[in-house]
């Protein structure tokens, strides 16, 4: 009865936000116990099979809801129609999440815990007291005082990147479904896998989506608006030695482990690294070696806002292992390039309406949106690089990757109501309008993506 009075006394908007609050939980506890982690290892698309876990889940509930056109694709991508409400020739747009986790923390055994009406304190996580969530170390927490927060346990990463922004789409998905009176467009929906590897968006997405525009849910403090990324390529060096058993060695063994380690040692390391560069610096992220004495392989993830000095980073790996082969001409170690994804500013300063149309939904629900370019990347990133405009909005994560990773329910309810509020935007639009260039814009980078 309690509860029955409060809900009579409150808002619509005030109801829907807590209605919002109630299935996201549900939904994102549901999605995060599930081990959805890519490998960067493995040839296939989705790289790992336990990503179908979720992938498969997520069509059976837009199904259940009553989205059309329905369908997993041969690359590992859900999509699905929610068919329009009014009849004007309007843009289509699509929402986005990854359903992947990161390979750089355990995801196995995710037990999530819900921190109801956070009182401000340390949050110590259970299974691993030592990891601890405080408003001292991470500002952002000090502001959710009321906020019901969600973790992990302490011996794993969460998974809110990217299932917050899953759950964020199928909820929005829901209320669009079950009110029909709310004016909107044509809007796709896709989940992708992928997507922490940097392998999210195959060849055949913009095709298969058919939007006009799109956006991301893979963003992070409340009301953040992304329009700039990192441009991103992967240096991949192969080191072959001469093999030879240790005990008969003298004089012929050529060890691929030292040559790998002088490579290491020669690349900066009080600069250009990231844990030495801030805002716009770029970096050389040296995030994996394997090897025996007979051969070695190192990969570096190269980062840049500008495409210039993104070949400088690639250009300088290049030498270093050329300089490093020169010196012992036995062994053999060759290094490549792949580009990943493109700084997306370079395509959406062309037309800055999907970055006004996201920042005026936050305006229609109370959140005022703030702009910052991240250093890191999204499947926005290629999307928009191969035609398809896609700008990242919030989501709540935070820490992401790693066992301090936790998402407010509360921030999670407002991306909601904007993902609502911007299909409905999005209705008053026509194709074909003119484009609004970008104005100068300054901000400082946020350090939140890899």
């Amino acid at each position: 009865m309690g509860k029955q009075t409060a809900e009579a006394g409150a808002t619509p908007a005030a109801v829907q936000q807590r209605g919002f609050t109630r299935e996201l939980e549900e939904r994102l506890l549901r999605y995060v116990r599930i081990d959805t982690q890519s490998d960067d290892s493995s040839a296939t698309s989705p790289s790992t099979a336990r990503q179908y876990d979720l992938l498969n889940l997520l069509v059976e509930e837009l199904r259940s809801m009553g989205a059309q056109d329905v369908r997993l694709t041969g690359y590992g991508v859900v999509l699905a129609t929610i068919p329009p409400t009014v009849p004007a020739d309007c843009p289509v747009i699509a929402l986005l999440a990854h359903v992947d986790t990161a390979p750089a923390f355990n995801a196995t055994g995710v037990k999530p815990i819900v921190h109801r009406n956070y009182d401000g304190a340390d949050i110590v996580l259970p299974d691993e007291p030592g990891v601890v969530l405080s408003p001292s170390q991470f500002p952002y927490l000090a502001a959710k005082v009321g906020d019901d927060i969600v973790t992990a346990s302490g011996t794993t990463l969460l998974g809110a990147d990217d299932k917050a922004g899953v759950a964020i789409v199928m909820t929005a998905v829901r209320h669009l479904l079950e009110n029909p009176g709310l004016a909107h467009g044509p809007l796709r929906v896709a989940f992708t896998p992928d997507e922490e590897i940097g392998r999210g968006v195959h060849s055949s997405l913009p095709a298969d989506l058919g939007a006009d525009v799109a956006y991301t849910l893979d963003g992070a403090g409340l009301g953040e608006i992304v329009f700039e990324t990192f441009s991103a390529d992967r240096a991949d060096v192969h080191v072959k030695g001469v093999s030879i058993h240790p005990g008969q060695a003298k004089d012929k063994l050529v060890n691929a482990l030292h040559l790998a380690a002088k490579i290491l040692d020669t690349l900066p390391h009080v600069t250009l690294t990231p844990e030495t560069t801030e805002g716009r610096q770029g970096f050389i992220h040296a995030y994996q070696l394997n090897g025996t004495a007979a051969a070695a392989d190192l990969h570096f993830a190269l980062r840049d806002f500008e495409l210039q000095g993104l070949r400088e980073r690639g250009e300088l790996v290049t030498k270093i292992c050329a300089a490093i082969e020169a010196t012992e001409p036995r062994a053999r170690i060759t290094c490549s390039i792949t580009p990943q994804y493109r700084n997306m500013r370079y395509w959406l300063e062309d037309d800055m309406r999907p970055v006004d149309l996201a920042r005026e939904s936050c305006r229609r629900i109370g959140i005022e949106p703030f702009t910052q370019p991240i250093r890191g990347g999204t499947d926005g990133s290629r999307l928009t690089e191969m035609g398809v405009p896609t700008p990242n909005l919030f989501t709540g994560m935070q820490n992401i990757h790693g066992p301090h990773e936790w998402v407010s329910l509360q921030d999670m309810a407002h991306a909601t109501a904007m993902c609502v509020k911007l299909a409905e935007l999005w209705a008053g639009e026509r194709r074909g309008a003119a484009a609004r260039r970008a104005t100068p814009l300054e901000a400082a980078p946020v350090d939140w993506a890899g």
